[in-house]
């Protein structure tokens, strides 16, 4: 038996924000994780009862961030006063230079990054949602981190204290 939607969205909701925002960053992140779970609540009751729900909830959330992506590049948008930082109403956040980080990552490094130390997805089950392959979403994953570890030293210091 499937457990209630309420459930779902708890269990599974910050690790959806994580990943929207880790793909679209921070200003996109809220609307795509609503649509996420608008879309998700109506598809739910014909969910199979033995389906991976967070699997199923982030090819939603890949789904409606492209969709937020291809809105943006349909607008117009001024860029001369865009800051150079994060805006600081997240600057509190934990791991604000993380979330940075990975925002400054290729679209395809990103989205692989996201969606597997984020969201736990296998290789295989990104290839899909990029439509790639399974080698080419490692090989980015693998590049995104390489590149993460070069450029924020110190997210590699602190990944090896959170190990330990």
């Amino acid at each position: 038996m499937k457990p209630p939607f309420e459930k779902v969205v708890t269990q599974h909701g910050p690790t959806v924000l994580r990943v929207v925002r880790a793909v679209l960053g921070h200003a996109d992140a809220d609307d795509a994780w609503s649509d996420t779970f608008l879309a998700a609540m109506k598809a739910y009751p014909d969910l199979p009862a033995d389906a991976n729900v967070e699997a199923w909830l982030v090819t939603i959330a890949h789904r409606k961030a492209i969709d937020v992506v291809r809105a943006a590049s349909r607008r117009a948008t001024p860029v001369a006063d865009t800051p150079e930082t994060a805006s600081p109403d997240h600057a509190d956040e934990p791991h604000a230079d993380l979330t940075g980080a990975v925002a400054a990552l290729p679209t395809k490094q990103r989205q692989a990054v996201a969606y597997h130390y984020l969201a736990g997805l296998p290789y295989a089950e990104i290839a899909a949602l990029v439509d790639s392959s399974a080698a080419a979403a490692r090989r980015a994953a693998a590049d995104g981190i390489a590149t993460l570890r070069r450029t924020y030293p110190s997210l590699d210091t602190e990944s090896d204290h959170e190990r330990h």
